[in-house]
């Protein structure tokens, strides 16, 4: 029933017990509304898989509660809500509760219209098989939630009428981009107030359509509508300005309802605060700070902004800036660094690159792109791809990226744009750990809202999903890129016609990343492998185009030498880093996720 963000609300868990409290809860597990007792049932506790969901207004006695609530599993994350008296409570184990710092929203169906869900080029539907649920999971992690187990959600969803899983699912691919549970009180123990609630709304950060989190919770408010419920409620931090604000125009409203939680390692953020300088670190940082503090390495962070910091264990310190550590030389970082050096260095260990030239700015780059075609023109040094025009095909475009590029740094490479996918390949200790294909930003149409708003909409998505790392630039080459497709930036895109507003892949400029670490070509992770010895970097970021990951075709474009781990997860890259800096080191066995959102 959390919400985190505009897209996305979170839940609950449970663990075996086999108190009181257990038995009535399996005893609903499979009950039918028509086998409900007349009276509210008594200390409901409902299995969601990542936790339980206590319903506080079921138990009488605060103790028999309090004991409930001590008994979660470990990496669970079980919530109380409706608790009668929340203070209370806490107070009755206070060095094991807390009152979670959220606010609960709830739509009245009598004092609302639940208006008809938009979708555009996706489809809400219930759950179809098993596999839906997997991909569940997948948008979950994504999120930085935790993970349902697998068989408690299809069981609810096969036998348990209270609970209710609805699934986002792109028209074009069948991809599940978004997911919502919900559970009906009625059905569950009978509910006087005749009530319904929300949780684990997400969305996956990496699509581009819009208005996927809206139609989610628009069509389950309709499900309970539909069935006579009296009102759904839902429960987000208090600080999320962007979800409450999406609420509100949904026509939720603040009610006075708490929930209780356990201090745990998942829940330590909402009630203890990290160090200031932790927080500050972004998600390239923190996603290593988080697996460096869970093996128990100090981290001295030196200076947050840059993501520096000083990681200590067993009498041995390493800093870091991000993915790059002091065991990256300064040579091949420089080798790195100058992407015509790169270039030859790979070429002379037998890796195929594109055919290329240093710009000399004058008729021979001309005569260069009459020969080719068509160029890709970039700095022969920078990052984030600053500076970088893709698809060069006249002498004057041409003029115009090289004096782009010229900008960024005096030296500038024009290369022979090959077609095909973006694939990077993280290389840490001579092993391949994440593949994904990287995709230049697109937006789809809705039929009503400029090419413009689309823009400044997903760029919004992008910047939120990444602790503001990717937007969407809306600068000349975004309108150029627009325009040659033959559009303007103030034309209304049709409905659920997808448009790419960028053409380069980088996810600092809104591009997005599609894990392919389980299907990607051997022979591609050699090429990378290959790569990396031969400049001489032991962590870093390969590209490669290629027309399929499956395939064993391909041409080099460059080398990172401080690739983004967290853009890969939940791929093991910050595990494979730690690993690397502290072979010695071992995690703490738990199950939790250390940057997932508080709720």
């Amino acid at each position: 029933m959390t919400a985190t963000d505009p897209d996305r609300t979170e839940a609950p868990d449970r663990t075996e017990n086999p108190d009181r409290t257990e038995a009535i809860t399996l005893g609903l597990h499979h009950a039918s509304p028509e086998h409900l007792m007349a009276a509210m049932a008594d200390n409901v506790v409902l299995e969601m898989g990542w936790g339980r969901l206590l319903f506080g207004q079921t138990f009488a006695d605060p103790e028999v509660l309090a004991e409930a609530l001590r008994q979660e599993g470990p990496g669970r994350r079980d919530i109380c809500i409706y608790a009668r008296e929340p203070h209370v409570l806490v107070a009755k184990a206070p060095a094991e509760l807390f009152i979670d710092p959220s606010h609960t929203y709830r739509l009245r169906f009598a004092d609302t219209e639940v208006a008809e869900p938009q979708a555009s080029g996706f489809t809400v539907r219930p759950l179809r098989s098993i596999d839906d649920t997997h991909e569940m999971n997948r948008v979950y992690v994504r999120c930085g939630m935790v993970p349902a187990r697998v068989d408690v959600l299809w069981d609810n969803h096969l036998h348990n009428e209270s609970v209710d899983y609805l699934v986002a699912v792109r028209d074009d691919d069948g991809t599940v981009v978004g997911t919502v549970t919900g559970v009906d009180h009625r059905r569950l123990f009978n509910d006087p107030e005749n009530g319904s609630s929300l949780w684990t709304l997400a969305v996956d950060p990496s699509t581009s359509l819009p208005g996927v989190g809206a139609s989610l919770t628009r069509t389950l408010a309709t499900i309970y509508k539909q069935r006579g419920r009296a009102y759904m409620d839902l429960s987000v931090a208090h600080d999320n300005t962007a979800a409450i604000s999406l609420y509100e125009k949904l026509g939720f409203v603040r009610v006075p309802v708490m929930a209780v939680k356990r201090r745990n390692a998942i829940n330590e953020p909402l009630f203890t605060h990290p160090p200031e300088t932790v927080e500050d670190l972004n998600p390239y940082a923190r996603i290593i700070a988080d697996e460096a503090m869970r093996r128990g390495i100090f981290v001295e962070v030196l200076d947050a902004g840059a993501g520096e910091m000083r990681l200590s264990y067993g009498g041995r310190s390493v800093v870091t800036r991000e993915s790059l550590s002091e065991f990256t030389s300064a040579v091949a970082m420089a080798r790195c660094d100058d992407k015509r050096l790169t270039r030859r260095l790979v070429s002379q260990a037998g890796i195929k690159v594109p055919k290329g030239r240093l710009a000399t700015f004058d008729e021979k780059d001309h005569e260069f792109l009459a020969e080719v075609g068509d160029v890709v023109v970039k700095p022969t040094r920078g990052e984030q791809g600053k500076g970088i025009t893709v698809g060069v095909t006249t002498s004057e475009e041409l003029d115009r990226a090289l004096a782009r590029a010229r900008e960024e740094y005096p030296q500038v490479l024009i290369e022979q744009r090959i077609e095909g996918d973006d694939l990077r390949l993280v290389v840490i200790d001579g092993k391949v750990v994440a593949a994904a294909i990287r995709r230049p930003a697109e937006v789809i149409g809705t039929g009503h809202h400029t090419i413009r708003e689309l823009i400044e909409a997903q760029s919004r998505r992008r910047a939120a999903a990444t602790g503001g790392e990717s937007r969407i630039p809306l600068d000349a080459v975004t309108e150029s890129t627009v325009r040659a497709a033959g559009w303007e930036l103030d034309d209304v895109l049709p409905e659920g016609k997808r448009l790419r507003v960028r053409r380069t892949a980088n996810l600092h400029q809104g591009g997005t990343i599609h894990d392919v670490t389980a299907k990607v070509n051997p022979h591609l992770c050699e090429v990378a492998v290959k790569a990396a010895e031969a400049i001489g970097i032991p962590v870093t970021g390969i590209d490669l185009l290629v027309p399929d990951a499956t395939g064993d075709e391909y041409v080099f474009i460059e080398a990172n030498e401080r690739p983004g781990l967290a853009n890969h997860e939940p791929q093991p890259t910050a595990q494979a880093f730690i690993d690397y800096l502290f072979p010695g080191s071992t995690p703490v066995p738990q199950a939790w996720t250390p940057q997932e959102a508080p709720h």
